[in-house]
């Protein structure tokens, strides 16, 4: 397993032109307000204050770059949903979000979170269908897993793989995690290191 040696917060960025160039892999979390980006980052690089986390949603509204090992990238993008703010700025967080994903030169993959215990979401599945039509490698990460017992755990996500799989042939893959106990932690950096290996420098 991919041991991590150092995590560092480098900057937001309000826009694409602004985020740090560097030949090194980005790997990008993405989801709904409050479903624990900042917390899943803090779990993998195991620091409780790496990415900040707060109990209002809608907080993370820069993209924040966090360099690991002194070799790769995370970045903790805004979340979308509920937040309270208003259509203006959610619609630049939106225009930030997309124009981040189509033109990060260096990134290979984009986490989409989904909080275990919820059902299927509309908009979660309408993003996810972009992310496919555009061609943009990504995973699923579900979130919260220790809130369910392990029969509802298995339950929850038969009901979401089964709706997926009305659109996605074959499924595109996915972790069960938690925050709290470490769950998935192991499974989400072998992925990341596997990919590492396959990663070819950025020439800038």
């Amino acid at each position: 397993m991919m041991i991590i040696k150092s995590a560092e917060f480098i900057k937001s960025s309000s826009a694409l032109s602004e985020c740090p160039r560097a030949p090194f892999p980005e790997y990008a979390f993405i989801g709904r307000s409050n479903v624990g980006k900042s917390s899943l980052i803090n779990m993998l690089t195991e620091s409780k204050k790496l990415a900040k986390i707060s109990s209002s949603p809608g907080k993370t509204r820069l993209i924040n770059h966090f360099l690991i090992n002194q070799s790769w990238y995370l970045t903790d993008l805004p979340g979308f949903g509920f937040a309270k703010v208003p259509l203006a700025v959610k619609r630049k967080w939106e225009h930030l979000i997309m124009n981040y994903l189509l033109k990060r030169e260096n990134l290979v993959c984009s986490f989409f979170l989904v909080d275990m215990r919820h059902e299927p979401l509309k908009n979660d599945l309408i993003f996810l269908e972009w992310l496919g039509r555009k061609q943009l490698p990504f995973c699923l990460v579900f979130t919260k897993a220790d809130k369910l017992s392990s029969s509802n755990q298995n339950k929850n996500l038969h009901r979401y793989l089964k709706e997926l799989a009305l659109q996605w042939e074959p499924l595109p893959p996915f972790f069960v995690s938690s925050s709290e106990t470490g769950q998935g932690r192991e499974e989400i950096l072998k992925f990341i290191n596997d990919c590492n290996k396959d990663f070819k420098p950025v020439i800038i």
